[in-house]
Parts: C-alpha cells; sequence; structure tokens
C-alpha cells in the first residue's frame, strides 16, 4: 500500500540526521565523501538517493542502505502514480467471461 504523498528521502535526511547532529550540509558532505552541491541537491529534493549514496548514508547514520532505497521508490512511485490516468496503456489481459 502506498503512503499518502510520502516526503522526499532528502527531507527525511535533514530533519531526522542532519538537525539532530547540528550537521551542516557542508560538513555532512565532507563526512560522506561527496560534494556539498551533490548532498544540497538530494536535502532540498532535487535528486533522489542512489543505491552508492543509500550505502554512504547506512555506513554515515548506521542505518541500513534498503531503508534509504525504500523511501526513494516509495516517493518515486507516490509521485508517477498522480499522473496514471494521462498514461495511454491498452490492456493486454482480456477477461474471459464464465459460459
Amino acid at each position: 500500500m502506498l503512503m499518502h504523498n510520502p516526503p522526499h528521502p532528502g527531507e527525511i535526511l535533514k530533519q531526522l540526521c542532519l538537525e539532530p547532529l547540528g550537521l551542516t550540509i557542508t560538513e555532512a558532505a565532507q563526512a560522506l565523501g561527496i560534494s556539498r552541491k551533490s548532498l544540497s541537491a538530494i536535502v532540498n529534493g532535487r535528486a533522489g538517493i542512489s543505491p552508492e549514496m543509500a550505502i554512504r548514508l547506512s555506513l554515515a547514520f548506521d542505518t541500513t542502505a534498503a531503508s534509504w532505497l525504500n523511501q526513494q521508490v516509495m516517493f518515486d512511485l507516490w509521485k508517477a502514480e498522480q499522473h496514471r490516468g494521462n498514461l495511454k496503456v491498452k490492456s493486454l489481459v482480456t477477461v474471459q467471461l464464465a459460459e
């Protein structure tokens, strides 16, 4: 079941990891071994969590990579579902009526 309007994982990262530890984006980016620009894009919802980033976050914050990827998938799927009605798809499943 899809969560209603799930937060972007960057929002979770900011609220549950960076802010409680008093970390700036620059400090966290250095610890993660990435650029400040890359982390800023994630925190501000302009970029998603890749598998490699999920591993980096899991190592830095003692979480699981799967939890970060699951958050990203739920966010992406919810966003895509908002446009379901606009998709031009023909059903390939035929319904056979009972004889």
